[in-house]
């Protein structure tokens, strides 16, 4: 008998318990409803917007450099002078508010250095070149960049897989410096060095939750055969005086590489790994796409335009409409399941300035 009564009693405490609970809980309020005396008492009084910082660009636009090919080993485009840009590069510069300018690595140098005139900051792409007249037009541009820098513009690189392994190059005036990794189509986490200062660095603006899920879950892509141990790094002297070491990571033999690195003196950042991919691609199944992976893409894409912003570049606007990317057409090619599922692909034909 006393069963049969225990659990209407239950049943009726459980449910004050509840809305004793909810009454107690604080409610979310918009700022008049919590009584803020700085907004307006009446909907004809419209609020003043913030001022912007005079010192900062609000319209920058962003140079990422082609790739010889056409993004699918000749499938889309089998012309010699081809050469594209995987349009998840460009959907990432135009999600944290920038434009973009493709400098295209063959047009006449004369014609693509007009164009880095026109642009408040570099992206360059993952891909497989690392010689001939690819990694010369890298290099030109990368003496640019700092050129630029040490004459007061500050002027922002974002060098993904590819592009860090050219910097890498570049930097340590060795052309084998490399070693090789498995890190082919893997998803993976960051390591942060210890007592790293990520103040100032690509890391600063991310929550603390989400710097330690970075660490524990497998949130951002990788996608490359070749990098750099820590070791190796750190005793060729030109490297280790030029960028610092941010998180590392590890392959599929357990081999540890450099995954991010930050120049001490530029606002130079290199990923050995794709913050691009997460949000815009999804040609293999082993790309993140849960909601802490996308919010990866978007805090790395805020922070390198959040840099661009702070150029002291105004190029004249009808110079950047008529170069902008939007005077080309993406080529989707996606359904083959691998590769990008954008691509713009360009030829010596289409050069413009």
């Amino acid at each position: 008998m006393w069963n049969y009564l225990f659990v209407p009693i239950l049943l009726y405490l459980s449910k004050d318990l509840a809305i004793a609970k909810a009454q107690t809980s604080t409610p979310l309020l918009l700022p008049s409803q919590r009584g803020d005396d700085s907004f307006p008492d009446s909907l004809s009084s419209a609020p003043s917007c913030t001022t912007l910082d005079p010192k900062l660009y609000y319209r920058p636009v962003i140079g990422i450099l082609s790739h010889p090919g056409d993004g699918a080993s000749g499938r889309l485009n089998n012309d010699t002078n081809a050469s594209y840009i995987a349009a998840s590069y460009v959907k990432f510069v135009e999600a944290a508010g920038a434009r973009v300018i493709p400098l295209i690595y063959n047009e006449p140098e004369d014609i693509l250095f007009e164009k880095l005139e026109l642009v408040n900051g570099v992206l360059f792409t993952g891909g497989w070149a690392k010689a001939g007249l690819y990694y010369e037009m890298a290099q030109k541009i990368f003496k640019k960049v700092l050129e630029k820098n040490d004459k007061g513009d500050h002027f922002p690189l974002y060098a993904i897989c590819l592009g860090f392994e050219l910097l890498t190059m570049i930097i340590s005036e060795d052309r084998n410096i490399l070693e090789s990794f498995s890190a082919d189509d893997q998803a993976s986490s960051l390591q942060f060095v210890k007592n790293i200062n990520i103040k100032g660095t690509v890391f600063q603006r991310f929550p603390p939750d989400m710097l330690k899920k970075l660490g524990t879950d497998c949130l951002v892509m990788q996608n490359h055969h070749y990098g750099i141990s820590p070791e190796r790094l750190r005793n060729n002297p030109n490297l280790s005086s030029f960028f610092k070491v941010l998180t590392t990571s590890t392959d599929e033999n357990n081999e540890v590489y450099v995954s991010t690195v930050q120049a001490y003196g530029y606002p130079v950042t290199a990923f050995q790994w794709h913050p691009e991919k997460n949000a815009f691609e999804w040609g293999s199944k082993m790309i993140p796409h849960s909601e802490d992976a996308i919010q990866v893409t978007q805090h790395v894409a805020n922070f390198l335009i959040s840099e661009a912003r702070k150029s002291t570049n105004r190029p004249p606007a009808r110079k950047v409409l008529d170069n902008l990317i939007y005077n080309y057409s993406p080529t989707y090619c996606g359904k083959a399941g691998k590769g990008f599922d954008e691509v713009y692909i360009f030829t010596q034909l289409q050069t413009r300035i």
